[in-house]
C-alpha cells in the first residue's frame, strides 16, 4: 500500500508539474503579445498627437514636411488582401476536393507534396518571379484585354482603367493569391481527409453527386478547419512584405484603378523603416499598431463567424 501511495502522490507531483508548465507557456505567449502590443502604442504616441484622427484619413505622405497619413497603406492592404482571398479560396477549395475526392492514388502523394513544396518557397521568390517574370507578361497580355473588354463598363471599369504598366494593385494581389493558396488548399485537404467515409458513403449510396457530398456533408463537418486555413491565408496576406513591395508600386496612391501603383502598410514599412526617424519612424510605428489592430478585428470575426455557424447548425 505504502508503495501504491507513493506512485499516487508522484503521479500528482508530475500532473501539477504538467499542468503549471503549460500554464506558464500560455502566459508567456500572452506576454509576448502584450508587449509587442505595448512597444507599439508607445512608439506610435508622437504620431497620434501629432495627427490625431486625421492620420486615418489623410492620404498625406511626405517626409520632407513632416506629414503623414494611413489611408494609403490600409485601402492598399485591404484591398490587396481581400482580393487574394477572394481568387485564392475557390482555387484551393478546388485542389482540396480534387486530392481527396476526384484524384487517382498515384497522384495524391506527389501533388500533396508540390503544394507543400510551393508553400515553402521564400517571398522575396515569389516577388522576384514576380516583377521580373509576370509582372511583363501580365502587362503584355492581360491588362489590354482587361481595359479594352471592361475599361468601358458601368461602375466595373473604374477598377481596369489605366495605363498597363505590370506592377499595381491587381498585380500584387494575384501574387498574394499564389502566395497563400498552398496554406489554404493543404489545410482544407487535411481537413476533408478527416470527414468519417462512412457519413460520405451514405450520401453517395443516396444517389448524392459528389457536388453534394462536399457541400452538404464534408463542408459543414469541417467548417471550423476551413475557416481557419481561410484565415490562415488572410493573416500571411494581410502581413506578407517583400513579395508586395517588389510588385505594388510603393505609391501613396488611394484610386478605385486596380491597375494603379499603390502602397500596402508592410511595404511602407520595408521601404522606409530603415532610414527613418523621429515622427517619421513614429509614423510607421503607428502603421505597424494599425495592422496589428486589423488582424485582431480579423481573428475576432472569425471566431464570431465560428460561433454563429456552430449556433446555427444546433438549431437545424
Amino acid at each position: 500500500m505504502s508503495d501504491l501511495h507513493a506512485k499516487l502522490a508522484k503521479q500528482k507531483q508530475l500532473d501539477w508539474l504538467f499542468v503549471n508548465a503549460t500554464r506558464l507557456f500560455a502566459f508567456i505567449v500572452l506576454l509576448l503579445l502584450g508587449g509587442i502590443l505595448i512597444s507599439l502604442l508607445l512608439g506610435a504616441l508622437p504620431s497620434m498627437k501629432a495627427f490625431g484622427i486625421n492620420f486615418y484619413t489623410s492620404k498625406d505622405w511626405d517626409t520632407g514636411m513632416d506629414v503623414y497619413g494611413a489611408l494609403a497603406p490600409i485601402y492598399g492592404t485591404l484591398v490587396t488582401s481581400i482580393i487574394a482571398i477572394l481568387v485564392a479560396v475557390p482555387v484551393s477549395f478546388g485542389i482540396a476536393m480534387f486530392l481527396t475526392e476526384l484524384c487517382p492514388n498515384f497522384l495524391k502523394r506527389p501533388l500533396g507534396i508540390a503544394i507543400e513544396l510551393l508553400a515553402g518557397i521564400p517571398s522575396i521568390i515569389y516577388g522576384m518571379w514576380g516583377f521580373f517574370v509576370f509582372a511583363p507578361w501580365f502587362s503584355e497580355h492581360i491588362q489590354p484585354w482587361l481595359i479594352d473588354h471592361l475599361g468601358d463598363v458601368p461602375f466595373v471599369g473604374r477598377l481596369f482603367q489605366g495605363a498597363p504598366m505590370g506592377i499595381g494593385l491587381f498585380t500584387a494581389s494575384l501574387i498574394l493569391a499564389v502566395m497563400i493558396i498552398p496554406f489554404i488548399a493543404s489545410v482544407m485537404r487535411d481537413v476533408f481527409s478527416i470527414t468519417p467515409k462512412m457519413l460520405k458513403e451514405s450520401a453517395y449510396g443516396l444517389g448524392s453527386t459528389t457536388w453534394e457530398v462536399m457541400r452538404y456533408v464534408v463542408l459543414p463537418y469541417t467548417k471550423a478547419g476551413v475557416v481557419g486555413g481561410i484565415i490562415l491565408g488572410l493573416g500571411r496576406a494581410l502581413g506578407e512584405t517583400m513579395a508586395v513591395t517588389f510588385v505594388i508600386g510603393n505609391a501613396y496612391n488611394v484610386s478605385p484603378s486596380l491597375f494603379q501603383s499603390g502602397v500596402s502598410i508592410t511595404s511602407a514599412l520595408a521601404n522606409e523603416f530603415a532610414e527613418s526617424e523621429g515622427l517619421h519612424q513614429s509614423s510607421l510605428l503607428h502603421l505597424g499598431f494599425l495592422l496589428f489592430i486589423i488582424t485582431f478585428i480579423v481573428l475576432v470575426i472569425s471566431k464570431l463567424m465560428l460561433s454563429r455557424m456552430d449556433k446555427n447548425a444546433g438549431t437545424k
